[in-house]
């Protein structure tokens, strides 16, 4: 991307730019969904980062006049954003999740689960806080939900489950850099399969549920995450359903399961249309989120059936 020498004697402050790269990225109609919502913060982010500038900086940073070193670094990002429609946390190799900072590349998808608004809460008329002992995030990719379940939780053992090893990897970094390890335990498994005879409180998870036609329609910005962290067959209900179906067995006689399924809800109750799903409710975010007890979960098989 060109832009001519009296663009640049033009831009001159950090505000000029944050500007700049907010019209850039609304002409180029950009997807924001990964950390931000709108081309504004989404330039925020890259030219504080560009700055090494941290994200809550102070509001008088933005009146700063920029060298021709920073305008050119700032320009190089807004031009990746733009020609390879990367997100910008793959780009910082930073993400924010329930206000904690986590590492991030692409070999695991991009926190943004409602779930851990439930988990700041501590599973609010749910759960004893101090009674929850054991934890299991289904699908941990980056960590994140066992991390923030790590702070809500501290009395209680968490297990992070993956099946991708290179996503395990981000997991232990964000698991290290928050210093949970002696916490959080981190196991490559296929789901539940690698658990046997564990027993939990709270299981979450964010699984796959992304189904074959709604990956196509995705934006761009969405096919630089691992597919294998997006995509599930079966109408995007393939790994749910398999959960749905185990859960019971790992649960104690109190536990809950608390999934996420996105816009996948409305393929989910049809069906499962006896299923008592509780969806819950959220100020960040629309939610597709659900809750079962495992009183609910035991006749999973009888509700598919009856479908």
């Amino acid at each position: 991307m060109k832009i001519s020498d009296a663009v640049y004697s033009q831009l001159l402050t950090v505000r000029d730019w944050v500007r700049f790269g907010a019209s850039l990225f609304n002409q180029h109609k950009l997807h924001f969904g990964h950390g931000t919502d709108n081309a504004w913060d989404e330039a925020v982010c890259l030219v504080l980062y560009a700055l090494h500038l941290p994200p809550d900086s102070h509001a008088e940073v933005f009146n700063a006049h920029l060298t021709l070193a920073e305008k050119q670094d700032i320009l190089k990002l807004f031009e990746i954003r733009i020609e390879e429609r990367l997100p910008a946390p793959y780009m910082t190799q930073e993400a924010w999740f329930s206000g904690m900072r986590f590492h991030i590349n692409k070999d695991a998808i991009i926190p943004r689960s409602s779930i851990g608004e439930f988990i700041e809460k501590q599973l609010e008329n749910w759960v004893v806080p101090h009674q929850v002992q054991h934890v299991l995030d289904l699908c941990t990719g980056s960590g994140c939900i066992a991390v923030t379940a790590a702070m809500a939780f501290p009395n209680a053992q968490i297990d992070a489950v993956d099946i991708s090893a290179p996503a395990l990897a981000v997991a232990k970094k964000n698991i290290a850099d928050y210093g949970v390890d002696q916490q959080i335990r981190v196991i490559h498994s296929d789901l539940f399969n690698g658990l046997h005879g564990e027993c939990y409180d709270v299981i979450f998870s964010n699984p796959p549920y992304v189904s074959a036609d709604e990956m196509a329609l995705l934006p761009e910005e969405y096919r630089h995450e691992p597919t294998l962290a997006l995509l599930a067959e079966n109408q995007g209900l393939e790994i749910v359903i398999k959960i749905l179906r185990q859960a019971k067995d790992f649960l104690t006689h109190d536990g809950i399961l608390v999934v996420e399924v996105g816009n996948s809800e409305a393929t989910l109750l049809e069906r499962f249309p006896a299923i008592p799903f509780t969806w819950l409710e959220f100020e960040s975010s629309e939610g597709g989120v659900f809750l079962l007890t495992r009183e609910q979960l035991e006749n999973v098989e009888a509700y598919e059936e009856n479908v």
